[in-house]
């Protein structure tokens, strides 16, 4: 099962920091859909996963929403 995280309407550095807490009460292997709007999240998503260690699945844009697929390594 995929968890949905809807951070759409936060502004930078929200949707990291909801990620981050959410990817706390994950096990190793699950993953995560973030929905975000916040243009920012585009380039901090993707280094927070680098950062963190854990792997960025997907990466998608439409319509002003921001689409991103994470799987929890540690």
């Amino acid at each position: 099962m995929v968890e949905i995280l809807d951070a759409k309407g936060l502004m930078c550095p929200m949707p990291i920091v909801q990620l981050a807490k959410k990817m706390k009460t994950m096990k190793v292997g699950d993953e995560i859909e973030v929905v975000a709007d916040d243009v920012g999240s585009w380039e901090d998503i993707p280094a927070w996963c680098q950062r963190t260690g854990n792997e960025l699945l997907e990466r998608k844009q439409a319509g002003g929403v921001y689409t991103y697929r994470i799987k929890k390594l540690k």
